[in-house]
């Protein structure tokens, strides 16, 4: 399409169109049969792996852009569409594929006293705007989830990957036609002016839901703006809790994987707090560890006590969401005093406790308000893939509609349905 929308004008009036077509479109794709939705990603991933080196030459354009401006490595990476690349997000399609369908699922159908049934039944929030950066297999992850809810999706990448994602949408447009479905279920905003998301986020006549994926400065810009619901997260701030009734072989396996397994995601350990009872046993081992690995640690005065040379963590240390090989430590009386910690600095997206008593473990899932809560495990798993919901748009620490790694069911919400047979009410 490669649209001229120089003026703020022009491009609301383009946003417009593309809000009105994504409405429109949303109704056929609502009520699309499954195996209509699921031939066009299985087609989508077709279409994909038969452009790879189209998808490559126009990605090349974009790292060649993205050096010449000075991006830095952990952007290239992410920007960077490799021949693995592409077949990943040609599996993931058809992984999603694979998936059950939620739409036109009913649960819950019971009798009431009058006579009629009364149940919930799951389906398509209708259009989703999707605002990301960098990534350019986002684009199919995107069109693949959103088509599978039955909705329909206005995407918008960033300006980094504008090739890229024009030469995605395209294989999206083959998979659509070969299947029947409407060109506009999903569009792919052809303009790198930043107004575009400016309009997207205020277009509630057209658009259900908002889901951001980028950097902290994106997703606090979109809450504040948008006027229509938005799914996010913030930031990403994690804790261990080893308790002092942790088996230590055990806490040490899992503090070292949420900190180490990757650095620069969401989901990574960036506070670890630890029971007075149980530190002088398991710091000394994991600081080893750590330093080995090239992690810096930030302490508490107890943690510096027990590993010298350690930094003094400040005030900032507690609430700072990393992405890096740094860790701020703090040892704790005992979990009362973790759990107060994780609700004062913590994010609400995920945080895990080491315990072999059953007791505390069932009060710390049940008090812990955030969206993944874990037993004895690494906060690496809350991911969409590792809960078993294939692709996911996004992690949501929210508490209305989604919460958590969201995937298709995600994508969807639920209306009551009543059953009767020529009831009235008396």
């Amino acid at each position: 399409m490669n649209m001229n929308v120089d003026t703020a004008n022009a491009i609301d009036q383009y946003m417009t169109e593309v809000g009105q077509r994504a409405r429109a479109a949303s109704r056929i794709v609502g009520r699309a049969e499954t195996r209509i939705k699921d031939a066009a990603l299985l087609a989508i991933a077709a279409a994909l792996e038969a452009a790879e080196e189209t998808l490559r030459a126009e990605n090349r354009l974009d790292m060649d852009a993205g050096r010449a401006s000075g991006l830095d490595a952990a952007l290239l990476d992410r920007l960077e569409l490799t021949a693995k690349g592409v077949r990943a997000m040609a599996q993931g399609l058809r992984e999603v594929a694979a998936q059950p369908d939620p739409v036109g699922e009913i649960t819950g159908l019971k009798y009431r006293p009058s006579g009629i049934q009364v149940g919930q039944m799951r389906v398509p929030l209708g259009v989703i705007g999707i605002i990301y950066e960098s990534r350019p297999n986002v684009t199919a992850d995107a069109a693949a989830l959103c088509l599978k809810a039955g909705n329909a999706a206005i995407l918008r990448g960033g300006s980094e990957a504008l090739h890229s994602n024009r030469a995605i949408a395209a294989c999206i447009q083959q998979g659509l036609a070969a299947a029947g479905l409407p060109a506009d279920a999903v569009q792919v905003i052809d303009t790198a002016d930043r107004a575009a998301v400016g309009a997207l986020i205020r277009m509630a006549e057209y658009v259900d839901v908002i889901v951001p994926r980028g950097g902290k400065g994106l997703i606090e810009r979109i809450s504040r703006e948008a006027r229509v619901p938005v799914i996010k997260h913030l930031d990403g701030v994690c804790h261990v809790y080893i308790d002092d009734r942790a088996d230590p072989d055990k806490a040490v396996t899992v503090a070292y994987n949420a900190k180490t397994q990757r650095y620069g995601t969401c989901n990574t350990m960036e506070t670890l707090l630890v029971a007075e009872g149980i530190a002088d046993r398991v710091l000394p081992v994991l600081g080893r560890m750590y330093r080995e690995a090239g992690v810096e640690l930030r302490g508490c005065a107890r943690t510096r006590d027990i590993l010298p040379g350690v930094k003094v963590a400040t005030e900032e240390d507690w609430t700072a969401e990393y992405l890096a090989p740094i860790l701020a430590v703090r040892v704790v009386k005992d979990m009362d005093e973790a759990m107060n910690h994780i609700a004062v600095y913590g994010s609400a997206h995920t945080d895990a406790i080491v315990t072999e008593d059953y007791g505390r473990a069932r009060r710390f899932l049940r008090e812990v308000d955030s969206s993944s809560v874990m037993v004895n495990a690494s906060t690496r798993f809350a991911d969409g893939g590792e809960y078993g919901l294939g692709a996911e748009i996004g992690i949501s620490t929210d508490k209305l509609h989604a919460r958590g790694p969201v995937g298709v069911e995600g994508l969807t919400t639920r209306k009551f349905v009543v059953l009767g047979d020529g009831h009235i009410r008396q």
